[in-house]
């Protein structure tokens, strides 16, 4: 394939550049360089300068006010986000329904739900995972029994990113018993202020608030939250899952961490009057870092461009994840000792708390904690090496 940019490409890459110096909200980058956590309020913020400038809805076409960006300009886009270091597209409203209400949503869902993604005036959660259905996910048991123009849900969905913080949730849930599990789901979306829903947190070992535990209750959601057709559920929620496993590539933070960490390790002792950056063995782990995230780029590239096959997708999932495992090792190698603190950075002035430790040392300690569930979430690398091993078979056997 042709990697080589047209002089339009280079000049849209140095306008987001540009946007991101000068016209974008300084105090949020300075907020993400000093490691302080992004409220709701301010991803709201980041995602409204976004939007005005008409780059926030990324995959969705432009007649629903996407950007409708080539594959080229989406990648170009999120390079430089990840370079400026901006927080983050929340990807559940943004990456993960919303092209899917584009895709199967009525028209009326479409005018309903669309701009207020877009405008960040609601914010969504993803309904997946159960207490007994997580890898296996079609094992799902969270039912909704149609009752006239309504469904009754009752059941339990869990490390639920970002429920304290939404407003919708959209819910793979079992509208009907089949011989193949795969059959009878169904994507329905309902308001978290429904009455019989409630939001639990789950607290992470460092203190931190992400996932939640959403139970819900005899809970009364129109029939027109429906997305799609009935027992559908699965192939939409497929056809999510490979928008979300291709999200996690983020090559531009990955070679921004890669090249903060050459740096530091210029200036980190390792002990014997000499710096990190001397050791053998410890450069030639970045090094490889390197090499890997170059291999990376080419097969991101690949698929985002459709020249790969659909298990590429999977297989590009497990080695971005595992690459950004990688990464955060090497920052907890040059973290030392001073990774044992865990310090509160919910509050101003949180590096007060243990003057002695580099403020670098407990954001990469909580990055590599929470980095663990990569190889986890959006399906397991168990579960993709499987997706790729059926790939293959059927493809021998043809």
């Amino acid at each position: 394939m042709d990697l080589t940019l047209d002089p339009a490409d280079r000049a849209f890459a140095d306008e987001v550049r540009d946007f991101f110096v000068a016209d974008y909200p300084q105090d949020l980058l300075a907020r993400m360089r000093a490691g302080i956590p992004m409220t709701r309020a301010d991803h709201v913020r980041s995602q409204q300068a976004l939007n005005a400038r008409g780059w926030l809805g990324v995959g969705w076409p432009a007649e629903h006010g996407g950007t409708g960006w080539t594959p080229v300009r989406r990648y170009l886009f999120e390079q430089e986000l990840e370079r400026a270091g901006a927080p983050a597209i929340i990807p559940m409203a943004v990456i993960y329904i919303g092209p899917i209400i584009c895709a199967f949503g009525t028209a009326e869902q479409q005018a309903r739900w669309l701009p207020d993604i877009l405008e960040s005036r609601a914010l969504w959660a993803q309904g997946y995972s159960e207490p007994e259905s997580g890898s296996d996910l079609a094992s799902l048991r969270m039912a909704a029994v149609r009752d006239g123009d309504d469904y009754i849900l009752d059941g339990t969905k869990i490390w639920t990113s970002g429920a304290h913080q939404a407003d919708w949730i959209f819910c793979l849930v079992r509208t009907s018993r089949e011989a193949r599990k795969q059959d009878g789901i169904s994507m329905i979306c309902a308001d978290l202020r429904s009455p019989g829903i409630r939001v639990d947190p789950i607290v992470s070992i460092d203190g931190s608030h992400e996932l939640n535990r959403v139970t819900f209750d005899r809970v009364r959601v129109p029939a027109a939250n429906r997305i799609g057709e009935e027992g559908r559920g699965w192939h939409y929620a497929n056809v999510l899952l490979s928008a979300e496993r291709v999200s996690y590539a983020h090559i531009g933070r990955k070679r921004a961490d890669l090249a903060a960490i050459r740096k530091l390790a210029a200036k980190r002792p390792r002990g014997d009057g000499r710096s990190m950056a001397d050791d053998p063995a410890f450069a030639a782990r970045v090094a490889r870092a390197e090499m890997r995230l170059d291999a990376l780029e080419i097969s991101v590239l690949r698929v985002l461009a459709g020249d790969a096959a659909p298990a590429a997708v999977s297989g590009l999932k497990i080695a971005c994840t595992e690459q950004a495992q990688a990464i955060t090792e090497l920052w907890m190698d040059l973290a030392g000792r001073d990774r044992a603190p865990f310090l509160d950075r919910s509050v101003d002035g949180w590096e007060g708390q243990a003057p002695a430790v580099p403020a670098f040392a407990a954001t990469r300690t909580a990055s590599y904690l929470f980095e663990r569930a990569q190889t986890i979430y959006g399906g397991s690398t168990e579960v993709q090496k499987t997706i790729v091993w059926r790939h293959l078979d059927r493809a021998n056997r043809r």
